[in-house]
């Protein structure tokens, strides 16, 4: 029990020395530039990157059909040419 109670008092201590340092300031301002360089990027959510690949398959899936038909399509006018 005493040592529960030195070891949290160490842990209050060393934690309000640690936000009245300097290095508290310096992780603030780390995470501020941080933060700012990657607003500045062409960044996207995992969501929407989810969503772009889905709609990119469907479009594949369309794509494919209709060079399908048009390869059917050419085929038979072939057919009825001759």
């Amino acid at each position: 029990m005493l040592g529960e109670k030195v070891f949290d008092d160490i842990s209050a201590r060393v934690a309000a020395a640690m936000a009245a340092s300097p290095v508290h300031d310096v992780e603030k301002n780390v995470r501020t530039l941080l933060r700012g360089a990657l607003d500045r990027l062409d960044l996207v959510s995992r969501e929407e990157f989810d969503i772009q690949v889905a709609l990119l398959a469907r479009t594949r899936e369309k794509l494919d059909a209709l060079e399908e038909r048009l390869a059917s399509l050419e085929a038979g006018a072939k057919t009825a040419a001759r």
